[in-house]
């Protein structure tokens, strides 16, 4: 019969057996989604990230575009996709369904992510992308890293506020409750968008943003090119709200992702206010 050190000796050499094992780190990760590329650049391990999406090397939409040519890219098909033997997809909800649902029925394990609106989704994303890629104290330290920038940021912004105004293709401004929204808060500006009701974001018509008087209007630089949409942002009305020092202008890399990238934004727009002032 086993004496009582001998079922305790049982009990300790049984307890890996009771114990799940921590699941092991994908080894081989495709991006397929811009913003689920810079996540991945910023954590993944070394050769852990095998290709990108094609635009993660677009400086106008990547905030990452130099980094991004060192590595291989993918243009989202499934074929293509499943033949870089991937064992972790990572997508945008609105990325590529088609190819994910293909690379789902396949096997392989595919997470999405959803757009972000705000900092504490920027601080969950980063969390969850270290989870899935093994890499849960990095994730930590970029947290850290990103509050205490954005402390910083915001604590210079403690002064007069100027009111603002996001305008971008179509006549298209995003309010308080979106990330643009938010990046526009911390650098200390307030949104004309919640003057007009427009806390989600929405269409503004040039008119009323004249009748707004905005102190500065923001506006994104302009891709080459000819389009309708973007033929507002040059009309005269628009180009007087500008004169001088009140117009800034930011390429959509600086917040189309909610990365800590988003921090380069809020300082141009905090030097903005500034000149501003």
């Amino acid at each position: 019969m086993p004496t009582p050190a001998g079922l305790a000796l049982l009990a300790l050499l049984a307890l890996p057996l009771l114990t799940p094992h921590a699941e092991a780190a994908p080894e081989r990760v495709v991006s397929l989604n811009v913003c689920t590329d810079q996540l991945a650049m910023m954590l993944a391990g070394p050769d852990q990230l095998v290709a990108v999406s094609t635009l993660a090397r677009d400086p106008r939409t990547s905030a990452m575009a130099e980094a991004a040519q060192t590595l291989p890219v993918t243009h989202g098909g499934a074929e293509a996709v499943f033949r870089l033997e991937p064992d972790l997809v990572l997508a945008g909800s609105f990325t590529t369904p088609h190819t994910t649902a293909m690379l789902r029925r396949l096997g392989v394990e595919v997470a999405e992510f959803a757009p972000t609106t705000d900092f504490d989704g920027i601080r969950a994303d980063i969390a969850r992308m270290g989870a899935l890629l093994g890499r849960q104290a990095e994730a930590e330290a970029l947290i850290a890293d990103f509050d205490t920038r954005l402390a910083a940021l915001r604590a210079g912004a403690n002064t007069e506020r100027p009111r603002a105004a996001l305008y971008a293709a179509n006549g298209w401004t995003s309010g308080p409750a979106t990330l643009s929204g938010a990046i526009l808060d911390a650098a200390g500006f307030d949104n004309v968008a919640a003057e007009a009701g427009l806390h989600h974001g929405g269409g503004l018509p040039l008119e009323r943003l004249v009748m707004l008087q905005p102190d500065i209007v923001i506006t994104g630089e302009p891709y080459p090119g000819a389009s309708r949409s973007e033929e507002i942002l040059a009309h005269p009305a628009l180009d007087a709200l500008r004169m001088g020092s009140k117009g800034a202008k930011l390429s959509d890399a600086h917040w189309v992702c909610g990365t800590p990238h988003v921090l380069d934004a809020i300082e141009r727009l905090a030097a903005a206010r500034e000149a501003l002032q």
